[in-house]
């Protein structure tokens, strides 16, 4: 923003007053611009790259998604991750600041994003020790959830392992030791509790001297996924069934695009790849010079999250397509053995089997048209469907995608504990350069508006991990994995989209796109192009409501649920959220959401009292409607005021006496 060299203060169109905030010339630096650039792409690139895109690419639509994906990173994405960018920067402060600087009214924009970011980092951190678990037991061989275990009596295996998956019960039932509900608590797991330990004090030792610190991890965080994420697409695409994957994943259904529903998932998933509300970027950027070119540095990074997407999608589906293809040639040999046998018996007549249909070289295309055209005298015997597709589909979505599906397919891969040590180091570095980026929006913003912690940077750092270490107790419980869903869903969504539409209002409304121009210029040279203008004014804040109000409805209509595992079923159920769980997801958006109008409120309650403080020190001399004179008051303000209200009027001899005393 502006920088006034005044000791006065400047007033906005509001009647706020303002001061200004002067650069500061002792403020840290990145150690050169690829520091910068890879941490703006590490707390980017995130977790939802790998399992979130994916599945919301697969499920609406493939390339269809792809293409409506990228016009509103283009129209909406960029925008607000260049007016972000510019105005961390331009001010240089944390979030808190700069809001504070275009108007103090506004700074709780500033602390609804540090309070985003402290709900995000509990349950986030909770992921990465996740990962640590595995990450211990990838040094095993064969892995621990490549077969199920057996009965005490040997006689065979577990039954709720048998009749879900190996992967799928080590996950529920030996990494989280699962209850059946949010209501049991079931105690905290002291083995992942040790595993958070672990991850807060990773996250603590790279945050403890601020971006001198972070900023080397990140040449490792920040690279690192990419080259294991090459390896696993070279070995993905060697892989029986890849291609199916692939040729699945970008399969265009244009009918996508008049679907509103898609319309809100891609502008949601633009909007948290970016990371933008959480005050990360702002902080980031604030370690930049002055005149380093924000404007480009937008659409790198952009584009680098965006490839980095298609790319982690195309490395998932050929995976994904290698263990579907493995799972339905299972089933369609499994079926061909039950159908022989029931022939055998004389239950079914050999003619319902064509000679074509052969258990050992059979399609699943050709089982698929065999099946359904006898479904109904087939169904009655548990012969089942093996449909190719429907594999894909299982556990593709976020921690069942991870921890499930892909654990399993990298069980079929030669050397298979090589493999999983470099997923799991992946999704570790992975969440580690988001974490980073999380703490930043926490400590910046905090330590930049109150100099008592910046003196004591190191100690408020560990005071903070140590917190957050605490309070993600809840967790480590045996039920920790439905609050965790709960907060990814609930705690972040709603009130991000809130503090976005207030950044808009404060640059394009308060400060004035015309002024933001301006700062730009004096930064990078140059005026921005003259859309960014009715962009921030007109279609960003208007795109922001309807995603406000969407997830509102969405919210309202739709009772909300969360996948429960039941041990008789040996499968996920869904539930309903319990009226507690319920109460607990309003106060974890209002708790997000109130600093803005608490802050307005405060601001404009001390406004009133400082113009009423202002009028006090002033006297108004005058009576029944005559002009007035108001001149300021010292300490003997009433010497110079008659019975009356008038001024008194000097004498001579007074005059002469005063100019003697001067």
């Amino acid at each position: 923003m502006e920088k006034i060299k005044t000791d006065f203060q400047s007033v906005d169109a509001s009647g706020s007053s303002t001061e200004l905030v002067l650069e500061q010339p002792h403020r840290p630096a990145w150690g050169n611009k690829l520091q910068y650039i890879l941490a703006q792409v590490g707390f980017s690139v995130g977790l939802g790259n790998v399992w979130r895109f994916p599945y919301l690419c697969h499920q609406n639509g493939g390339g269809a998604f792809l293409f409506l994906y990228l016009i509103l990173l283009v129209v909406m994405g960029i925008p607000l991750f260049f007016l972000e960018l510019a105005a961390g920067q331009s001010i240089r402060q944390g979030s808190i600041g700069v809001w504070k600087h275009i108007n103090p009214r506004l700074a709780g924009i500033g602390f609804a994003s540090c309070v985003v970011c402290t709900f995000v980092s509990l349950y986030y951190n909770v992921i990465i020790a996740w990962s640590l678990f595995y990450l211990g037991h990838s040094f095993q061989y064969p892995l621990p959830w490549t077969s199920c275990p057996s009965l005490p009596n040997n006689t065979g295996f577990v039954t709720e392992c048998s009749e879900s998956s190996p992967t799928t019960y080590f996950w529920y039932r030996k990494a989280l030791k699962i209850t059946g509900s949010i209501d049991e608590s079931g105690g905290l797991d002291p083995t992942m509790t040790g595993c958070l330990l672990a991850a807060w004090v990773i996250v603590c030792l790279a945050m403890i001297k601020g971006i001198k610190s972070s900023g080397k991890v990140m040449y490792f965080s920040s690279v690192f996924p990419y080259l294991v994420l090459f390896c696993f697409l070279v070995r993905g695409l060697l892989l029986e069934g890849s291609a199916d994957g692939i040729r699945y994943m970008f399969t265009p259904k244009v009918e996508i695009l008049v679907d509103t529903q898609v319309w809100r998932q891609a502008a949601t998933q633009v909007f948290f790849a970016l990371g933008l509300g959480f005050g990360s970027v702002i902080a980031y950027s604030s370690y930049n010079s002055h005149t380093n070119n924000c404007h480009f540095d937008a659409y790198l990074v952009s584009f680098i999250n965006f490839f980095t997407s298609v790319f982690a999608t195309l490395v998932v589906f050929a995976v994904l397509g290698f263990r579907a293809n493995l799972l339905t040639q299972r089933c369609l040999q499994r079926n061909g053995r039950l159908v022989t046998d029931l022939i055998d018996s004389g239950v079914l007549k050999g003619h319902l089997i064509p000679e074509s249909l052969n258990e050992t070289m059979v399609s699943h295309e050709e089982y698929s048209k065999w099946f359904d055209s006898l479904h109904s005298e087939l169904s009655p015997y548990g012969i089942q469907q093996c449909d190719l597709k429907q594999e894909m589909q299982k556990g593709a979505e976020g921690t069942g995608l991870a921890f499930i599906a892909f654990t399993e397919a990298i069980t079929h891969f030669p050397a298979s504990p090589f493999w999983s040590l470099l997923f799991f180091l992946m999704l570790l570095n992975l969440g580690m350069s988001t974490m980073f980026g999380n703490m930043q929006g926490i400590l910046t913003p905090l330590l930049d508006n109150f100099p008592s912690l910046s003196r004591r940077k190191s100690l408020f750092t560990v005071f903070c991990c140590a917190l957050g270490f605490v309070t993600g107790l809840i967790f480590t419980q045996r039920s920790g994995n439905y609050f965790v869903c709960m907060f990814d869903d609930y705690s972040a969504t709603m009130p991000l989209i809130i503090v976005v539409l207030f950044e808009l209002v404060a640059v394009a409304w308060f400060y004035g796109v015309d002024r933001f121009f301006d700062d730009i210029q004096g930064m990078i040279g140059r005026r921005p192009f003259f859309l960014y203008k009715y962009m921030w004014k007109f279609v960003c804040p208007i795109i922001m409501v309807v995603l406000l109000l969407a997830s509102l409805i969405r919210t309202c209509i739709e009772h909300p649920t969360y996948r429960a595992w039941n041990q008789t079923k040996a499968e996920e159920v869904l539930q309903e959220y319990p009226d507690w769980a319920l109460a607990m997801m309003i106060l974890l958006i209002v708790a997000a959401s109130l600093p803005i109008p608490l802050m307005y409120v405060r601001q404009v309650l001390l406004d009133r009292q400082s113009s009423r403080t202002d009028y006090s020190e002033c006297a108004y001399i005058g009576a029944d409607g005559a002009d007035g004179v108001s001149f300021p008051v010292d300490g003997n303000a009433g010497e110079g005021v008659g019975q009356n209200g008038y001024l008194k009027v000097e004498t001579e001899e007074g005059a002469l006496e005063r100019s003697e005393l001067l």
